[in-house]
């Protein structure tokens, strides 16, 4: 059984026991956070979707750590202008792990 749920303009395939690493959310480390947002299901070879979302299902999440994702360069360069500019950027990022799809 796997579903595909929507969390911060992302939509993420999962299923039970699953690692994913969202954008920043405010829970505490150790709690349940529940996902309402569900596009998708699949069980057992029948497919649900949602008109955009199902009614009746929830994905139950564990939030494990917030963490830091991978440094990003941006970089800006006009030749013969002597002028540049360089950042970098660390997106906050959520890892959770999926503990159970239900489906009423």
């Amino acid at each position: 059984m796997y579903a595909i749920v929507e969390l911060g303009a992302k939509q993420y395939s999962v299923k039970k026991g699953d690692i994913i690493e969202v954008e920043k959310e405010d829970a505490a480390v150790g709690k349940d956070i529940k996902l309402a947002h569900v596009l998708m299901v699949s069980k057992d070879k029948k497919v649900e979707v949602g008109t955009p979302y199902l009614k009746g299902v929830t994905v139950t999440a564990s939030v494990l750590t917030p963490i830091k994702g991978e440094k990003l360069i941006s970089f800006k360069y006009r030749r013969r202008k002597s002028s540049h500019w360089k950042k970098g950027h660390r997106q906050q990022l959520t890892r959770l792990k999926i503990k159970d799809i239900e489906v009423a």
